[in-house]
């Protein structure tokens, strides 16, 4: 397995697996609901690799993207010390150390970059992902109540936090 930059010759793959992700139900977007083509795709991944605040890494073998995180840091004087990550792992790769490979990389640059907390939510009853944040050393700051509405219901996140 190889962790690397997100590369706008991924972007189809990348705009399929993140189709993948949101038919879960545990991401922003619901089933159906991103409408994005492959070449806006393309687009949105090259002016990413414009932006120094947004770091995106892959997990990538024999060519095919196992799974993504996304840093996404903090703008200002005030919160560039901060980073919320989003994570995404395809259905075929999960217990296989995809996102603890993926993690270790951001913790290691982030370290690098002067980014000493780390912040994600995860929907309140998503288990698997509560529980893998936690094993990577994530602690749960809150709970953002009524913060999503899935299939017409309310439903609640986490925030959790990590101090590098």
């Amino acid at each position: 397995m190889e962790i690397r930059q997100l590369k706008e010759e991924d972007a189809e793959q990348f705009l399929e697996l993140n189709k993948q992700l949101d038919d879960t139900g545990y991401m922003l977007y619901g089933p159906g609901e991103r409408q994005m083509n492959v070449e806006e795709q393309r687009k949105t991944i090259a002016q990413m690799k414009g932006d120094p605040s947004a770091h995106f890494l892959v997990a990538v073998e024999d060519e095919s993207l196992m799974g993504f995180i996304a840093v996404l840091r903090g703008k200002l004087k005030r919160n560039s010390h901060s980073a919320y990550l989003v994570l995404g792992v395809d259905k075929n790769y999960r217990g296989e150390g995809v996102a603890s490979a993926l993690f270790e990389e951001v913790f290691s640059w982030s370290q690098i970059q002067g980014v000493s907390r780390l912040e994600l939510t995860v929907i309140k009853h998503n288990h698997p992902a509560f529980n893998l944040y936690s094993k990577m050393g994530f602690i749960l700051e809150g709970e953002k109540v009524r913060s999503l509405m899935i299939d017409g219901e309310p439903v609640n996140e986490y925030y959790m936090y990590k101090l590098l």
